[in-house]
């Protein structure tokens, strides 16, 4: 098969590699297409042991594609091990690093990781749901507990888990707030169902957000990091802040009194358990948004998807296979 293997030093090369053979209680999918995350980033160039894996190995947490056993469209959870309790993984592996992943012709994987394919979604629609659909979904209801009525404030409006939970949460009933750099982010994610927003360029943007909603909102989502801060000052008393990323640096100085007084919670996330992975798929096909695409390129052109991730985006880059 033809893959896209990551090699020592972070070089990647599309390149002939042997086919996957299946395992007891796995399956080998004839993929279709794939997605890139900001793990795939981390994992080529890692920033410390946590993501330095032993090479090579095929790249790739997201991809969708056919059953080669039985014919079925299907879409791959990537993890594998995470077990019996939705809180915590026991013993996570994730496709992309460690595990071959998706950036191939081909991939075996355990049967129980294969879902249905959203039948409203196309292939590379479908292939942009793991990683970052469940991650914003976890965020957002599992761990964040946002009802039907609330206000959520979602930070960097155009991320891929960010075009997520602005769709997920307007869909769930749910006022939509944004941070973007961009007037055009703003406004492409008033097409998901937000609300409105605020640029996150501008002077105290938290009180931006504060003229949006007076009282404060109810639930921020944050994958930034070091906005905590300001992310805490537009909660209303008694919010919660939900943080599954550090992209703005993993170092942060917080007002303890400020947190407590106030009443106000930091949860932290990443990923999903299996069975919340069914929980969101199920939701994506009951909603009549579509998942933002940045841009589609051919497996041959992955290189070319890893420049683009690391530049400015809006949505999901995706490779067809």
């Amino acid at each position: 098969m033809q893959a896209f293997r990551i090699h020592v030093g972070g070089e990647g090369r599309y390149e002939e590699a042997p086919d996957p053979v299946a395992g007891d209680g796995e399956v080998v999918v004839e993929l279709r297409a794939a997605a890139l995350n900001r793990r795939d980033i981390l994992v080529r160039n890692p920033p410390g042991p946590a993501y330095d894996f032993p090479k090579p190995f095929v790249a790739g947490h997201d991809g969708a594609g056919v059953r080669r056993d039985t014919g079925e469209e299907v879409v791959i959870y990537p993890g594998v091990g995470w077990g019996p309790s939705d809180d915590l993984p026991a013993g996570l592996k994730w496709l992309g690093g460690p595990l071959d992943g998706t950036f191939a012709e081909l991939v075996a994987v355990p049967e129980e990781n294969l879902f249905p394919k959203p039948p409203r979604l196309s292939w590379e629609e479908t292939a942009s749901l793991p990683v970052a659909g469940m991650t914003a979904y976890r965020a957002l209801f599992p761990v964040g507990g946002l009802e039907a009525g609330e206000t959520v404030l979602v930070l960097g409006a155009g991320s891929g888990a960010s075009s997520f939970a602005v769709a997920l949460a307007a869909q769930a009933g749910a006022r939509v707030l944004v941070t973007s750099s961009s007037e055009e982010k703003i406004e492409r994610s008033r097409n998901l169902g937000a609300d409105g927003g605020v640029l996150y360029t501008q002077d105290d943007w938290a009180g931006a957000v504060r003229e949006l909603a007076p009282d404060g909102v109810d639930l921020v989502v944050d994958s930034v990091g070091a906005t905590w801060p300001d992310s805490l000052r537009a909660l209303r008393r008694g919010g919660r802040l939900v943080v599954f990323g550090g992209t703005g640096g993993a170092m942060v100085e917080l007002d303890v009194r400020f947190v407590y007084l106030n009443f106000l919670s930091i949860l932290g996330t990443t990923g999903a358990s299996p069975r919340q992975f069914g929980a969101f798929l199920e939701m994506v096909q009951a909603g009549s948004w579509q998942p933002a695409i940045d841009s589609v390129r051919p497996l041959a052109e992955a290189e070319t998807a890893y420049e683009r991730l690391a530049a400015p985006h809006d949505g999901k880059v995706v490779l067809s296979i």
